[in-house]
């Protein structure tokens, strides 16, 4: 008998609309307020974003098309987390874990990857800055703890001296981007150092994907980070330096 009535949603979820299950959504978050007018576009994005606003009685949805051809169960789930999210609501927790299951898929990330290469681009300014090089900087640690394996990657100065990002690593782009806050005398050298290090593990070790669950940073990874000649001392300067800016 359950299983008869999985088959009948699953059915009727299936000749939705993608508007009609926005509107489902909207009235199981909202019962009380007047429905608005509903309409729901595939937009070529660089990336796996969605958009939704609510204006003049107008609900207006720009869905990635990486998302065009998704089974109605990751259109329902992703309807309940941007009505949530206008509204300042909590999703339900397995609903937001269906849909982080569904772009976890290995298909799914390789799609969003290629996107992102063809569609996107990466700004950036060459590595060779006012104070540091950091072509140089990654070859040492190279050589240092990779044994001069590594290839090596675009490496880049952030275009703004962003504090909240020190670094990065694009797998898409295949670029290192390491914030030009660093780009000073006043930073020490072991500082730009150890976040170029840091951010050179990410290519040694790739953000792992289990179900809905992504883990950046991997036992394995933070094992080998502390392996950093001066790990200590460069968290104390990268404190400092950050107290200093601030």
């Amino acid at each position: 008998m359950l299983q008869l009535v999985k088959m009948q949603i699953e059915t009727a979820l299936f000749f939705e609309s993608v508007e009609q299950i926005y509107t489902r959504v909207f009235r199981t978050i909202k019962p009380r307020t007047a429905l608005p007018e509903i309409a729901v576009r595939f937009r070529k994005y660089a990336n796996a974003n969605s958009r939704i606003r609510l204006e003049e009685g107008r609900l207006r949805v720009d869905v990635t098309d990486l998302l065009e051809n998704a089974p109605a169960p990751i259109q329902e789930a992703l309807a309940f987390i941007l009505i949530c999210k206008l509204f300042r609501k909590e999703p339900d927790p397995a609903v937001v874990a269906r849909y982080r299951r569904y772009l976890n898929r290995a298909d799914i990330r390789k799609t969003i990857h290629l996107v992102k290469r063809e569609r996107g681009w990466k700004a950036y300014s060459p590595p060779h800055g006012k104070s540091y090089d950091l072509v140089q900087i990654f070859e040492d640690l190279n050589f240092l703890y990779f044994h001069g394996l590594m290839a090596r990657p675009e490496l880049g100065w952030s275009l703004r001296p962003s504090r909240r990002t020190l670094g990065h690593y694009d797998p898409s782009h295949n670029v290192i981007v390491i914030t030009s806050l660093l780009d000073c005398q006043a930073a020490p050298k072991v500082l730009v150092s150890y976040i170029m290090f840091h951010e050179m593990l990410h290519l040694r070790y790739p953000t792992e994907h289990k179900g809905a669950r992504r883990c950046v940073h991997t036992k394995e990874f933070k094992q080998a980070e502390r392996a950093f000649e001066g790990y200590e001392k460069a968290n104390l300067e990268l404190k400092r330096f950050l107290e200093q800016t601030a």
